[in-house]
């Protein structure tokens, strides 16, 4: 008897620049990030994370997620994984690492999470111009 499919709940979805994983099991987000601060353009990002957790749902699923550029056509970058829950009570992370992201516009991008090709969360991230203080000698 096959087991009904229950669409989970997106409990949290964070943009960072690293997820590790500790011996413990547990995970250490570095540098969450909710604006992309550039003094100049091109700006370039070795590697940046999308962190995200499902949970009161069962079966088995396909998650994407990108980031989109202020033209709302251009895709930044992407990625795809397939993950399972086995039971409403359980819980599914999954980290996607996207390396050598470059952003060359100032102006509002969104990041985006698809559950199944349906659009799940979107939230924004700008991009913005910063000025570099200098000190002064001394």
């Amino acid at each position: 008897m096959e087991t009904d499919v229950i669409l989970p709940d997106l409990q949290s979805a964070v943009l960072c620049e690293d997820a590790r994983c500790e011996i413990n099991g547990m995970q250490t987000l570095v540098g969450v990030l909710s604006v992309i601060p550039a003094p100049a353009l091109p700006i370039n990002y070795i590697r940046l994370c999308i962190w995200t957790r499902w949970c009161s749902g069962a079966g088995k699923f396909r998650q994407r997620s990108r980031i989109v550029g202020v033209d709302e056509q251009q895709v930044i970058a992407q990625a795809e994984v397939e993950f399972v829950l086995k039971e409403m009570e359980g819980h599914a992370t999954n980290v996607h690492y996207f390396g050598g992201v470059q952003f060359q516009q100032y102006g509002m991008h969104h990041v985006e999470i698809y559950l199944e090709n349906e659009l799940r969360l979107r939230f924004p991230l700008p991009v913005i111009q910063v000025t570099q203080v200098t000190r002064p000698p001394g």
